[in-house]
């Protein structure tokens, strides 16, 4: 029984081996044939992936070297938006640190402060690169001895007139003839002399009061001048009284009206613009030959102020009206008085005559410390 169940079992375990066998075979095969599809895919995917990526790093490098242009040219545009906004500022600066000078020298002068002119970086470069080489040093032997031709002579001119004074004088006591003529003649000789000098003075005058149509600030002689003394006036307690430099080898007499606005201590030693052509005049029993040029208020008088390098002598203009001033204004013709009205300081405080600045050439305007719009006499 047990034969013969074990002889139709065993058929069965070997078919069913084989079966196994061809299945797990065929299982086998289909598993190569799986991997190698995937792996040929594989291939092909690494191939795309290596492609996308050469190309993602090409356009990143392409952005990269874009930003760094678009970086260059920020950086670029805004250093010169700043230099600019520099440069702007600088400018404000500067003229900030003008008008706090101005201002500053203003208050100075003001309150009687003398002020020292100082050597500019020009004059001072000029001065140490200047040499003095051998023809210059004959120029100037040469200019010497011109110079020295006309003092001799004029010397042995004077020593002329001194012997043949002496002679005159011994003739003189010789013939009896009184001391008295001959100072008579003395003075007629020095009379001709201020008589052709006067005749001078009038063609002068005549030939700028010829045109009546030239009556403007060109007739009017404004100079740079230097109080070197002032006292009070001694009938008068409104009145100054000074002596002014204004560039002649002597000084002039100036009485002013400006005890009540300025302290006497603010006028010794000041620098001002005075107009020395007018007819000389007495105030109150002292000569006056001149006046002191200021602007005018309603409350206060102030005294113009010249450039901070004016030296005595310099002569105020106006370029709009160029022309010679008169030796001496004729006081019947009034042109003081009516040049005047149009002689005024503007809005910035500049003095003006009809709108046009009154200057120092190559120096600078006249300027009035505080007040604008405001008459100048």
């Amino acid at each position: 029984m047990l034969i013969k169940l074990t002889r139709q079992v065993l058929p069965q375990i070997h078919n069913l081996s084989k079966a196994l066998l061809v299945t797990t075979a065929s299982g086998r095969n289909n598993f190569q044939l799986k991997q190698r599809n995937l792996m040929m895919a594989s291939a092909a995917d690494f191939e795309r992936i290596d492609g996308k990526a050469a190309l993602a790093e090409k356009i990143l490098a392409d952005l990269q070297s874009q930003i760094e242009a678009i970086r260059k040219a920020a950086i670029q545009s805004a250093g010169l938006e700043e230099e600019q906004q520099l440069i702007k500022e600088n400018e404000e600066l500067r003229k900030e640190i003008e008008s706090v000078k101005t201002a500053l020298f203003l208050a100075e002068v003001g309150n009687g402060v003398h002020q020292v002119q100082l050597p500019t970086k020009a004059a001072l470069s000029a001065f140490s690169t200047q040499k003095l080489n051998t023809s210059d040093s004959v120029q100037v032997t040469n200019q010497v001895k011109q110079e020295s031709v006309p003092q001799s002579s004029q010397q042995a001119t004077e020593k002329k007139i001194e012997d043949s004074g002496k002679k005159t004088k011994q003739k003189e006591s010789n013939s009896g003839e009184p001391v008295n003529n001959k100072k008579a003649k003395k003075e007629n000789v020095e009379d001709s002399k201020n008589a052709g000098d006067t005749s001078l003075k009038k063609k002068a005058n005549a030939e700028n009061d010829s045109g009546e149509g030239t009556v403007d600030v060109s007739r009017l002689d404004l100079r740079i001048g230097k109080i070197v003394s002032v006292e009070k006036h001694p009938d008068a307690d409104s009145l100054y009284v000074e002596k002014v430099d204004v560039g002649e080898g002597h000084h002039r007499t100036v009485v002013s009206g400006l005890v009540k606005h300025v302290p006497i201590n603010a006028m010794k030693d000041r620098i001002a613009v005075f107009m020395c052509n007018l007819k000389p005049a007495k105030m109150r029993g002292v000569l006056s030959e001149g006046m002191i040029m200021c602007a005018s208020g309603a409350e206060k008088t102030e005294i113009l102020v010249p450039p901070t390098d004016s030296v005595i002598g310099d002569r105020v203009t106006c370029e709009e009206y160029p022309g010679t001033p008169d030796v001496q204004l004729n006081p019947k013709k009034k042109i003081w008085e009516t040049l005047k009205p149009d002689v005024r300081t503007n809005a910035d405080r500049v003095a003006t005559y009809k709108g046009a600045p009154l200057l120092i050439k190559g120096k600078g305007v006249i300027v009035a410390p505080t007040l604008a719009n405001t008459q100048i006499s």
